[in-house]
């Protein structure tokens, strides 16, 4: 007997995007007003739980930062981050590169205003959250390296505790309640967008974005591999190869933590040391977000382009650093990236709740394995680097 195979999220959310079209093409107003207004009672609960998120990601993703090996666990961290960045700034240079070829003002006045011939919801329900989004960002901060410093001096278990267990209730919330009901959430918005007439505009644009980001991924992989190769003296091209069976893992598993033994097995291929990928691969795993940025900046620029808003290095560049930091520990959880990005929608103007946020959501995850995959590879890369530093550091004294 053979045990019946699960049905994957992207699956799931493909079939939502299509089920919400033909109800937004067929169904009767009714009808689709229900489902908006399930989608919206949906929305609110995610707007609830958005500071929780960055409370339970956050906090605990820093304060885990002090079990490391002193000055190789600041070089990594600082390695790691600013690899995000610099993808995510490859990634905004590309989009505003390529996509003005295929989001001009045309495209821009056809959509027109994202809420425009738009159902509203039968009823709402007033949930607020209990912490506004800069509130928990800053008391995650706090708490985070408040913890990370106790635990310094041999104090703060507790507190460390508390912090991990409240992150595996979000992951559970995530998990359980989240990631399940995302599906009738993405068919509510698209069957809402089909029905103010703007669906097929939306994706004939994203269909060229994801033929641009996909391979912006393996692009950067390579680079990688190849600053690492330069450094540590070792062939790129090889190492690629040995990073095969992490990537196909991850696109698979659609989960960095999942990929963790397979990696750390790559790492072993290309020569690191079982001290340095023992350490580096799991630690990567949850705070380098290379392949995630590219695709959220991308994904952001480009309905940015779509709805005529700013777009500009000024708008883009403070959302960027901050994604590189809130998004720690955010590849613990399905789909952990982009909701983690979530509130930060507003600092470019998109709203954390709604269309243009449920549109984002859906970008992500029909991509995520490919993110994923992108961001574990990179921790191989990393994993290289730091392996000859520490070489060189035992090496000096030894002499």
């Amino acid at each position: 007997m053979f045990g019946k195979k699960k049905l994957g999220l992207v699956p799931k959310l493909i079939i939502a995007i299509i089920i919400g079209i033909i109800l937004g093409s067929y169904a009767p107003k009714g009808i689709i007003e229900i489902l908006i207004t399930v989608s919206g009672l949906f929305s609110a609960f995610l707007k609830f739980v958005i500071p929780f998120i960055i409370l339970g990601f956050v906090t605990a993703g820093i304060a885990d930062l002090t079990s490391g090996a002193g000055k190789l666990l600041g070089i990594t961290t600082g390695i790691a981050y600013g690899s995000t960045v610099l993808a995510g700034t490859i990634a905004y240079l590309v989009a505003i590169t390529i996509f003005p070829t295929f989001i001009d003002s045309s495209i821009s006045g056809t959509i027109g205003d994202p809420n425009a011939g738009m159902l509203s919801p039968i009823f709402t329900i007033p949930l607020e959250p209990m912490l506004d989004v800069t509130a928990a960002i800053v008391f995650a901060f706090m708490m985070g390296l408040g913890i990370s410093a106790l635990r310094g001096k041999g104090k703060g278990e507790v507190l460390f505790n508390i912090a991990m267990d409240f992150q595996e209730i979000i992951k559970a919330t995530l998990s359980t309640i989240i990631i399940p009901l995302l599906p009738l959430y993405i068919a509510g918005t698209f069957a809402n967008i089909t029905y103010a007439g703007q669906v097929w505009n939306i994706l004939s644009v994203f269909g060229r974005v994801y033929l641009i980001v996909i391979p912006l991924h393996i692009i950067y992989i390579c680079f990688q591999f190849t600053v690492a190769g330069m450094y540590a003296k070792k062939n790129p091209i090889q190492m690629i190869k040995n990073q095969i069976p992490g990537y196909l893992t991850a696109v698979g598993t659609q989960s960095s933590a999942a990929t963790i033994p397979v990696n750390i097995e790559c790492a072993e291929k290309n020569g690191v040391s079982s001290q340095i990928r023992e350490f580096v691969v799991p630690l990567c795993a949850t705070i380098h977000l290379s392949g995630s940025i590219i695709s959220v900046i991308s994904f952001t620029v480009g309905v940015l382009m779509m709805n005529n808003m700013n777009y500009s290095p000024g708008v883009i560049f403070p959302y960027l650093f901050m994604l590189g930091v809130a998004m720690v520990a955010a590849p613990g959880a399905p789909g952990g990236a982009i909701m983690s990005a979530l509130p930060f929608l507003p600092m470019v103007g998109i709203p954390s709740d709604g269309g243009l946020a449920s549109l984002m959501i859906a970008l992500y995850i029909t991509q995520d394995s490919f993110g994923t995959a992108a961001n574990v590879s990179g921790d191989n890369a990393i994993a290289v680097v730091i392996d000859k530093i520490n070489s060189k550091w035992t090496k000096k004294e030894v002499a």
